[in-house]
């Protein structure tokens, strides 16, 4: 089992970053990629982001790509989310996942992720 918890999150106006987190404990061993979802009223869970745990390797949703930075910490096992200019339309709240099973590239749908943290807040106010 990989247990994921989230934090970073909060109340900013447009135009501001935030730094979202997710640690990692468990059988961190047994992941292989980390992504970020976010999930807004009313809509589907949506891919964010995401990072392959040996080699680096990112994937960005279109929404978000050229704003948004994903990295990882493998001494703490920790996965980052920096996003920059922020919207009003990006207000949702964040999830962080693990995947287990090998992939050629990072997967974007929320059923190919094994574990969920139970999610951060963000709201973007204009």
């Amino acid at each position: 089992q990989v247990q994921l918890v989230e934090s970073g999150g909060g109340l900013v106006q447009a135009g501001d970053s935030v730094r979202l987190s997710c640690a990692a404990s468990g059988r961190t061993f047994s992941m292989f990629a980390m992504g970020w979802f976010r999930q807004a009223p009313g809509k589907e869970r949506e891919f964010v982001a995401g990072i392959i745990w040996n080699d680096g390797r990112t994937r960005y949703a279109d929404s978000v790509k050229g704003r948004s930075t994903i990295s990882r910490d493998n001494a703490k096992n920790t996965v980052y989310l920096q996003m920059n200019s922020l919207k009003p339309e990006d207000t949702a709240v964040y999830y962080c996942a693990a995947r287990r099973s090998v992939t050629v590239v990072i997967r974007v749908q929320s059923n190919e992720y094994d574990y969920w943290g139970q999610g951060t807040q963000v709201t973007v106010s204009s």
